[in-house]
């Protein structure tokens, strides 16, 4: 019997209308760019969005037609602001399975998904200042606009809360524990070009360019065989499956015991980047 008898692939066509509020596609010669939105403007994050991207992942993986993956973002912010009442909905709620599969397994499946169902060559486009660029560090190749900045300040210590859903772990791991520790404990900024001489980015282009650079790159992957372009690929990821399924868990966990115990909520306040 034929295999699509059992699993039906996702198809592109499907999937961009089910995903529109999202997310915006476009595939060319295999290549997907997919440039996160809100209402067609910069992302506002909500859980909605939140759950969206775990789900996403492995739809865009189980495409056999999708061999290179870009990811960015809508005009020239990453991911900056917030949608408070749909955060307030799920962290008031007296239903504790709610509370979980939002807080913990969508926070989980989010980074689980994107490293463990993507077999294909990843390049992240930051293209603006941001939180939550743990996918953009995890990505095989990464790229930023000179504006960008490395900071963990969604849940930084100066929030009072533990960084723990995955930009912690990228401290960690891209710069080296004494350095990715005093990040978090100190909530330190690092400018591009400092992000770019530690490592923690490929390359700074300006943003009228930097889209157009991570396609000439994709294209290029795309010059060799789909057995060198995935296997490649699981080399680049294999140190970010060991790290995340050692460690990732227990940042979760360890954020969120923090988060319920002091009864807090988001900190909305302490998300500064559009102060300067």
């Amino acid at each position: 019997m034929a295999i699509n008898q059992y699993y039906q692939v996702p198809k592109l066509e499907e999937y961009s209308e089910k995903f529109k509020e999202f997310f915006k596609f476009k595939r060319e010669n295999g290549i997907l760019e997919v440039k996160m939105h809100t209402k067609n403007g910069p992302v506002k994050w909500s859980y909605q969005f939140h759950h969206a991207l775990a789900e996403l992942w492995t739809v865009i993986g189980h495409d056999k037609e999708n061999e290179v993956l870009i990811l960015t973002s809508t005009d020239d912010k990453w991911i900056n602001e917030w949608d408070v009442e749909s955060f307030k909905e799920v962290e008031q709620s007296p239903d504790d399975d709610k509370r979980f599969d939002v807080q913990i397994y969508d926070t989980l499946k989010i980074v689980e998904n994107f490293i463990n169902d993507l077999e294909i060559p990843t390049i992240a486009v930051i293209n603006g200042k941001g939180i939550h660029w743990e996918m953009c560090m995890m990505s095989d190749i990464t790229l930023c606009t000179p504006d960008f900045v490395l900071q963990d300040d969604h849940y930084g210590m100066d929030s009072g809360h533990v960084p723990g859903d995955g930009m912690g772990l990228c401290l960690q791991e891209i710069l080296g524990v004494k350095r990715g520790n005093y990040m978090m404990l100190t909530c330190e900024a690092m400018d591009a070009q400092t992000c770019l001489e530690l490592g923690a980015v490929n390359e700074v282009v300006e943003r009228e360019n930097i889209v157009d650079r991570a396609w000439e790159i994709a294209r290029n992957i795309m010059t060799k065989s789909r057995s060198c372009r995935r296997l490649t690929h699981y080399i680049c990821v294999r140190p970010w499956k060991a790290v995340v399924e050692r460690d990732f868990r227990i940042h979760v966990l360890s954020e969120m015991y923090s988060f319920n115990m002091s009864k807090s909520e988001h900190d909305f306040e302490y998300i500064k980047y559009d102060e300067e």
